[in-house]
């Protein structure tokens, strides 16, 4: 009934406008050559037939136009939108060619399908996420299940008791490590964490988070080399940067084998901070270099004991919320070079981007 009423309105409305305007020509021819009156109306039904083909061949070509230019990109819109609805982000909008670049329809399904797009991508970061932390919890957690099973054996010895204690305490700080670690890049990437800015010595805090590794480095005799320059006075957040000197340096310990060397150099060039951390352990292949800073990626799977693929996500993220950059540079068995390029006023640039 709606669509019958709708076709009523649009028909009569083309129908006065193509009276009035062929009236008014009647009118103005009448004015300039006189027509006895009995011609008139002997003219008035072919005029008023003429007026009722012309609407209605208007009215046609109207409802066509609507339906391939209104209503079929519509449509499509509203299937497309209806699958983005229920989950399914790998819908796109196909529009019809009679639709031209000046049409608005284009640009608001180009803007659509960049939508679907990111959705679709955020939805697989989010699937790839719950299920790599999912793994990640459940591994130590079935390390921590087998040793308490084998600390209930009756007849272990007191050096078999200590050996699975430490395995389990060992294991326990590796998951509470992770789930720090994830509570960290959560308020990260939402924007939670506010760098609380201040003014201190970017080479001793570098010369503290060395230190905060003796233990293990003494342990596996590395060598380390340390070119930090001196008085290098930067605003930033000493707690954010915290992150990544600690990430990278335990990284550069924990993957060198024992006798080798890691490096600590810092240097400044005007406004621009450089750290590089070295090491010569084990390196990076080429085809894990380029996935190193995703979350939960772990090239050396000799090593994943040992992390969870979380530390160099956190760097890279705070590193880009400093409007810093991060590069490796890594030879498979020579060791990797990272290197940090930081503003010594960072804060100052925030502040007028703000």
């Amino acid at each position: 009934m709606k669509k019958i009423l709708l076709f009523l309105a649009n028909f009569m409305m083309f129908f006065c406008i193509i009276a009035f305007v062929i009236t008014c020509s009647f009118l103005l021819f009448g004015s300039v050559v006189e027509l006895p009156e009995e011609d008139i109306r002997t003219f008035a039904p072919a005029i008023f037939f003429n007026i009722f083909a012309l609407t209605t061949f208007f009215v046609a070509a109207d409802t066509l136009r609507r339906k391939i230019t209104v209503e079929r990109p519509v449509k499509e819109i509203r299937r497309v939108l209806e699958k983005l609805m229920k989950g399914d982000f790998s819908a796109r909008i196909s529009v019809p060619y009679i639709i031209n670049r000046e049409n608005h329809f284009r640009d608001i399904a180009e803007s659509i399908n960049l939508l679907a797009a990111e959705l679709g991508g955020v939805e697989t970061l989010r699937t790839d996420f719950i299920a790599n932390v999912s793994h990640e919890l459940k591994t130590p957690l079935a390390v921590m299940q087998n040793y308490g099973t084998m600390l209930q054996k009756p007849d272990i010895s007191d050096e078999e008791r200590l050996e699975y204690s430490k395995a389990i305490t060992d294991t326990s700080r590796r998951l509470a490590n992770l789930i720090t670690n994830i509570l960290k890049l959560n308020k990260i990437e939402n924007q939670q964490i506010f760098p609380s800015v201040k003014k201190y010595d970017l080479g001793e805090q570098l010369c503290e988070s060395v230190l905060m590794f003796e233990n293990v480095w003494e342990q596996k005799n590395i060598e380390i080399e340390t070119d930090i320059e001196d008085g290098v006075i930067i605003n930033s957040d000493p707690e954010l940067l915290s992150l990544v000197w600690n990430n990278l340096i335990s990284n550069a310990v924990k993957f060198t084998n024992e006798g080798g060397t890691v490096s600590i150099g810092m240097k400044s060039i005007e406004d621009i901070i450089v750290v590089r951390v070295a090491d010569t352990g084990c390196g990076i292949p080429p085809e894990v270099g380029s996935h190193i800073f995703e979350k939960f990626y772990q090239g050396d799977t000799s090593h994943a004991t040992q992390g969870n693929g979380l530390g160099l996500a956190l760097v890279k993220r705070v590193v880009d919320i400093m409007n810093g950059e991060i590069s490796v540079e890594s030879a498979l068995g020579k060791g990797s070079t990272f290197t940090v390029k930081i503003r010594r006023n960072w804060h100052e640039r925030l502040e007028k981007n703000l």
